[in-house]
Formats: structure tokens, sequence, C-alpha cells
């Protein structure tokens, strides 16, 4: 933790409360995304034990579009993340991807110090559709069960198409904060950390260590086959380019498992894109 905060402070997640929108946007430039701003640094990823801020509950509307609008920035169909109001595009090519990816769910990461929550950073998570071949065994699930089913998640994981996580931060952060949150997050869930995982890792890291990463930030993290996963990190609107390729099956299936895992650090993500998938597969 950084400035006032104490480094024992719990972390916090909010349950999503409001139903999503879905807007149309024309001519909305993705530079001028709406979020929350503060000057301290957070912990973004650790899985720390977690307080929980009181919401009046309300059903979350599904996310997955059947049929999804141009991705273009000047004619655009976005879902707004309901607790950060931050527009995510429901269909994008993410640099080095070939295919264009469907948003599947949303959420986003939150801090509570005392009695007040702190967003840090929206999250998305987006799927090439074909994926949705591979998970019929799970046909008919509700969303509990598709949210507590950690094979279905290890089919997405391992499936040859590509997905990708989106986020986008609130409030700015030193690359190398963001890289420690990062690793720490990361390597417990590497049960036997091999020389090609370490070089992976130090790849990973070189793309944040010298970075500040200002508020509306994008970090693309684009798992683009099981041994490639492709980083990508803008502060001026949607990334264009690649910034490293990261080769290991191990690092890329631990960094979805932060998501998507047993002990996700975003639980409003998982629990939206269980939904997603439910909607899907129904």
């Amino acid at each position: 933790m950084a400035g006032a905060v104490a480094a024992s402070t719990a972390l916090g997640f909010s349950p999503l409360t409001h139903p999503t929108r879905i807007l149309v946007h024309k001519g909305v430039s993705n530079s001028t995304l709406p979020l929350s701003s503060h000057g301290q640094s957070f912990s973004l990823l650790s899985s720390t034990p977690m307080h929980f801020s009181s919401h009046k509950s309300s059903r979350r509307q599904p996310l997955f579009l059947a049929q999804v609008a141009s991705s273009s920035a000047a004619n655009a169909e976005y879902v707004e993340e309901p607790e950060t109001n931050v527009k995510l595009q429901t269909c994008l090519n993410f640099p080095g991807c070939s295919n264009s990816l469907t948003l599947f769910g949303t959420g986003y990461r939150e801090n509570v110090f005392a009695i007040v929550s702190v967003k840090v950073y929206t999250a998305g998570l987006y799927l090439d559709q074909h994926i949705t071949r591979e998970l019929n065994a799970w046909k008919g699930q509700s969303k509990d069960a598709i949210q507590g089913n950690s094979s279905l998640f290890q089919t997405i994981f391992q499936s040859s198409f590509g997905k990708s996580l989106q986020i986008i931060l609130a409030r700015n952060i030193h690359g190398k904060t963001f890289w420690e949150a990062l690793s720490d997050a990361i390597s417990p869930r590497i049960p036997a950390s091999t020389t090609a995982d370490e070089i992976a890792l130090s790849i990973f890291r070189s793309v944040f260590l010298d970075r500040p990463l200002k508020k509306g930030t994008f970090i693309i993290l684009t798992w683009l086959k099981p041994s490639k996963l492709l980083v990508s990190v803008s502060s001026n609107g949607l990334p264009s380019t690649v910034d490293a390729a990261i080769e290991s099956e191990n690092v890329s299936c631990a960094l979805f498992n932060v998501f998507l895992g047993d002990s996700p650090v975003s639980p409003s993500l998982k629990a939206s894109v269980a939904e997603g998938l439910s909607k899907v597969l129904k």
C-alpha cells in the first residue's frame, strides 16, 4: 500500500447491484471514458480476505449480445459497467488477434478503507464466440451453477480460441506497483515454475516496471493460444500494438485463474461472465 493506507488493510469487493446499461454511441472516443479519480496507489490483485460493502441487491442484466453491432469507434455498441459507469465495446479486434472477440461480462476491482469503498479498475472478459461450442456439457445450467464450476472455466482456459481481459484503470498507478500486485497474484497459481515460466514473467514484468499508468489506461491481456499471451498497454484509448508476447501456458493460465478461478480478485467479473454464459448456453 502507498501513502497513508496501511499495508494490512483488507481488500473489499462489492456485489454488482444495478442493471447493466447497453448504449449505442456515435462519434465517441475510447479515450474519454468516465472514471473516478484519486491519486493513491493500491494493491490491485491480491487475494487477501475481502470485506463486502452493503448495497441493496437487484437483478443484473446479461451482458452477452447475440447480435453485436459494428465495433468501429464511430458507430459502436457498448455495455456500461454499472458500478463504475465505464463503457466497454461489445465486440473488438485486439492487437495481434485476427478474430473479433465478444464481451461476455464486466466487473470491477474495489478496495474498502474503513467505510469508504474505492474503485481501482474496471475489467471485461472477451471471448471468441466459437468457445461456446466447447461448452455443450453445461447447457441449461444456471448462473450460480456455472459460476461455481471450475471445470467449465478450465475448458475455456484450455480452448485454442482467443480470449482477452480488458482492464481500464480508475486512478493513477505506477507500473511497478501494478506489476508487483499482479505478480503476487500469479506466482502462487503456478504450481512448479519452470525456466520458461520465469523468462515469461521477466518479459511480462518489463512491460510495466518503468511505466507510469495514468487513470484511463487500457491494459489488454489476450490469450491467443494455449502457450501465447499478448500484452498491450495504452494511455490514449484502446491499444493498437502489442507490447510483449508471453510464451508460457502456465503463466497465461495462472493469470486468467486470478480473475476467473476459485478465488477471483474481481468476484463481480466472474459473476457477470457466468450470467453471460448461462444466457448463451440455455
